[in-house]
């Protein structure tokens, strides 16, 4: 019995042997992952350093050693495209995980083997041949159900500092505790989240788009028009297209057509996943300071489809305020051939005062699920759909219950996301928080709200010009909780130097706000350029005085106007305005006064009384809207407008009959690779003999600001003209010729030109009333006004140079009038 006893024992410690030395061994495991944009980095090479333990990660990014003892203390993970990483390990643990990031760059162990055949060319050659079978916009029609998810962070967070100064200690405290530190160099904090669930259709013949936001979701800001920009219809890029919008600026496509004349391709490995072979491919920008990206992706044998494609923007890219850029572009497979969009990732590092400031983070993830794929239920859905693009909210978008978000989420929000919505409810609901706000957006836009009211903007409350002296005005107006139909403002002005009060009144009622119906009533008595520009610079800052051209007298005209419009739009982007309005007109300096020209036949002399009509199209015009204003975001095809206007004498003290018929076509075009390109297009023409004030006048610039409206070394009331035409070409190029200054990948200058021509001419009755009565007026005689400017853009990310020449008519009218000026301006874009 002994003996059996001693092989039980002996057996017993043979099978427990095993268990036991696992239980000594060593498990090292973990994700590596692209440090900025956070996706997994598949098929990295990981080698503990010093043994020959070496592994492929899998295509998650993930590996996994089981070794018996610490036999090396790093980890080396190399990856083509991508700097090495190395990771000191902590020996004294017996089971390691581990999360890698790895930042994009040059590799510093790429090897380069030179042959006859470079099969990264080869291969982006057939991918390129193969675009049209890839392409999702190859299909007649789809459909898929798209989740949106954007969240803004602070980066760089330093506690000690933001509690000193950025956040106030005692009410907003709680903040920090947000602060995310599992990347000690670059904690961030979490600020801002929104979501969105949609319904997206797509018909290819005839063209046509339809968006239905079926929930949204934002803490503190709901507003419909926004929430619309954040949904799929505009948000999205595609790899396959020759160029990738990037904010406002175009840039190169790996997969462009003519691709090999911007990037290096090069092929490292090839891989296998789920049996299906893929190519490695990897490009790099041929030339410094070109707008395109460095990157990989992975294609699929024999169709040569993108699996996935990761672009970060390259180092040199002439941007601002934008550190870095990653655009991550995923597919999946549907059925046994078809390749179609699955996830879209943009991360952007935005830094306006540098790169080791504080800056923000914008993160925005796409997914789409339930894909259709030309079925004839989208050609139903869209059948009935009269607009080629829409995108609609639906009425309980904004209410979605937290049970709707958790079950229809297309992935549950990690902690951070869900300590964004916590901080923010719990924000909303502070007194002190709201109070912080209103100051801030006070101190950035001018107004701020009282109550139902409005004061503001507060940069008009004091200024200076050369007849009212010192200036003080005071602005009030209704808000959206006074009512969202009526709209009332005003402002009360003061000259201390003419001793004389000025001021305004308006009022909107709004009978549709999506599209536009309404009625606008103003009365209005103030002094007044006679003109007016969108971008020049406000009359009621004293800045105009400090850059005014020397030797150029200022010239003031003093208007008493009643105006009441009526507005009504369609969603095709058509729109009709009938406008009534009543002027009376005072010259104050340097312009004819009343008693110098002849009184009209009936009425008064200088009053005049208006009815117009104005029909403008603008196709598919997008806006930011907000309860009775908005800004326009622009449209893709041509904006055109037509004004005819009839002067109507005896009515309230009017003394002119005329006419006067306007047109105009402008556009805005990105041209890529060539920058882009402004142009507008205009004419018109004044029946009746009038005085100055009520002809066309050209639009002159007496500052040395620059004015994109105006004719810059042309002065205010230079030229009258009763016909006239003309054109304003402006031309962005970008690089330029700055593309061959040696430091202009850092100093980042942008070439433009532009052309701004009027042809103009006076009939001889509207001559007689108007000159030899000691003022500077002159026509131009069925002459052309040229003038040509180029400059230089976007110095020190913030202005703009201009260089300007009159070129005809010769010779100049008079002395104090100059042949080339330079102009400077304020501009901000990316």
């Amino acid at each position: 019995m002994s003996l059996l006893r001693l092989f039980v024992l002996c057996g017993l410690m043979y099978l427990l042997m095993p268990l036991s030395s696992l239980g000594q061994q060593i498990v090292l495991q973990g994700r590596i992952r692209d440090v900025h944009s956070d996706e997994p980095i598949p098929f990295a090479t990981v080698r503990l350093i010093n043994t020959s333990f070496v592994k492929l990660s899998d295509s998650a990014g993930h590996f996994r050693f089981v070794i018996p003892r610490w036999t090396g203390d790093s980890l080396l993970i190399t990856y083509a495209g991508f700097e090495d990483a190395t990771v000191k390990l902590d020996t004294t643990q017996r089971r390691l995980d581990l999360v890698i990031g790895m930042e994009r760059g040059k590799p510093t162990s790429e090897v380069v083997v030179k042959g006859k055949i470079n099969r990264g060319l080869l291969l982006w050659r057939r991918i390129v041949k193969n675009k049209p079978l890839n392409d999702r916009s190859r299909f007649s029609s789809f459909r898929y159900e798209l989740y949106n998810k954007l969240e803004i962070d602070l980066n760089r967070v330093n506690r000690e500092k933001m509690e000193k100064g950025i956040i106030p200690p005692k009410p907003f405290k709680f903040i920090l505790e947000n602060i995310d530190t599992s990347s000690e160099e670059n904690p961030i904090l979490p600020l801002y989240l929104t979501e969105t669930i949609s319904d997206y259709y797509f018909q290819s013949d005839p063209r046509k788009t339809r968006e239905i936001i079926k929930a949204n979701k934002t803490i503190g800001v709901k507003n419909e028009s926004f929430s619309k920009l954040l949904g799929g219809m505009y948000q999205n890029f595609n790899v396959y297209q020759n160029f990738i919008p990037v904010f406002d600026l175009s840039f190169v496509s790996p997969l462009s057509d003519n691709g090999d004349a911007y990037y290096h391709y090069k092929v490292p490995d090839t891989q296998f996943i789920g049996g299906k072979r893929y190519f490695h491919l990897l490009f790099t920008p041929k030339n410094k300071g070109t707008n395109t990206f460095q990157g990989d992706a992975w294609i699929a044998d024999s169709s040569y489809a993108v699996q996935k494609m990761n672009l970060r923007l390259s180092p040199t890219a002439n941007v601002n305020f934008i550190e870095k850029l990653s655009l991550v572009q995923e597919f999946q497979r549907i059925g046994d051939s078809i390749w179609f969009l699955s996830k879209d990732k943009f991360v952007a590092d935005f830094s306006v005062l540098g790169k080791k400031s504080i800056s923000f983070i914008g993160r925005k993830t796409t997914t789409y699920r339930d894909i259709l794929v030309n079925h004839p239920s989208v050609v139903e859905r869209l059948h009935e759909e009269k607009l080629p693009e829409s995108v609609v909210m639906s009425k309980v978008a904004m209410d979605r219950t937290d049970s709707f978000w958790s079950s229809s989420r297309h992935e549950a929000l990690n902690r951070n996301e869900q300590a964004i919505y916590q901080m923010a409810d719990t924000l909303m609901k502070s007194p002190s928080f709201q109070s912080y706000s209103e100051w801030i957006n006070f101190i950035g836009s001018g107004y701020r709200n009282v109550g139902n009211y409005q004061i503001g903007p507060w940069f008009n409350w004091m200024s200076y010009n050369l007849h009212e002296g010192y200036r003080l005005r005071f602005d009030l107006g209704t808000n959206g909780n006074f009512s969202k139909k009526i709209y009332l403002a005003g402002y009360l002005a003061y000259g201390f130097s003419d001793r004389a009060f000025k001021g305004k009144f308006e009022t909107i009622y709004q009978f549709n706000r999506n599209p536009r119906h309404r009625i606008h009533a103003m009365w209005k008595n103030d002094i007044d350029f006679g003109q007016t520009y969108y971008d020049d610079v406000s009359f009621d800052n004293i800045f105009t005085l400090a850059v005014r051209k020397e030797q150029v007298p200022i010239k003031l005209i003093r208007i008493d106007q009643q105006m009441l419009e009526y507005y009504r739009e369609w969603k095709s982007g058509l729109s009709f305005a009938t406008t009534l309005t009543r002027k009376q007109f005072d010259p104050l300096r340097n312009l004819p006064k009343r008693e110098e020209l002849p009184r009209p036949e009936t009425g008064e002399a200088f009053n005049s009384f208006e009815m117009s009509v104005r029909v403008r199209f603008a196709y598919m015009e997008k806006f930011l809207e907000s309860e009775f204003f908005r800004t326009s975001l622009g449209s893709d095809y041509p904006i055109t407008e037509l004004r005819i206007s009839r002067g109507v004498p005896g009515v309230l003290g009017s003394g002119y009959a005329y006419t006067k018929l306007n047109l105009s076509v402008s556009d805005y075009n990105r041209i890529a690779p060539f920058g882009s390109l402004y142009y507008n297009f205009y004419a018109g023409r004044v029946y009746g003999t009038l005085p100055y004030m009520l002809l066309n006048i050209a639009p002159g610039n007496e500052i040395y600001y620059y004015n994109r409206y105006a004719f810059n070394l042309m002065n205010r009331y230079e030229y009258l003209m009763d016909r006239f035409a003309g054109m304003h070409v402006e031309h962005h190029i970008g690089n330029g010729i700055f593309r061959w200054l040696p430091y202009n990948r850092y100093l980042k200058f942008r070439q433009f030109w532009n052309v701004k021509t009027i042809w103009g001419d006076l009939t001889e009755a509207n001559r007689t009333l108007n000159f030899d009565k000691g003022y500077s007026f002159s026509d131009l005689s069925g002459r052309t006004y040229v003038e040509l400017g180029t400059g230089i853009d976007n110095i020190m990310r913030f202005f703009r140079l201009d260089l300007v020449w009159r070129v005809t008519p010769s010779p100049l009218p008079k002395e104090g009038y100059k042949r080339f000026g330079i102009f400077g301006s304020f501009r901000l874009g990316f």
